[in-house]
């Protein structure tokens, strides 16, 4: 549980510096796949954005930059949470 795992940040680039929490979707290579769950590459894993684990985290808990994601990867995860909230 206290080990450092990868996530997405899906906060506004434009919020996120005025904030002490950003809004994060963490990444799992485990698990089943579910409908809300978006594949994608990190590093050399492949690996399940849980979006039904979104939540906000203190930006001191952010201790690297991996990289971004790949244009494709982030317009389906951005779809996904549209479909989570119009739900």
């Amino acid at each position: 549980m206290r080990k450092t795992r990868p996530c997405v940040v899906v906060s506004p680039d434009e919020l996120n510096p005025h904030l002490h929490t950003v809004l994060v979707v963490p990444a799992t290579s485990g698990g089943q796949q579910y409908h809300h769950r978006v594949e994608t590459r990190i590093g050399h894993r492949v690996s399940g954005l849980a979006t039904d684990q979104m939540r906000a985290v203190d930006r001191k808990r952010i201790v690297g930059h991996m990289g971004r994601l790949a244009s494709e990867d982030l317009s389906t995860l951005l779809q996904t949470l549209r479909e989570m909230f119009e739900e």
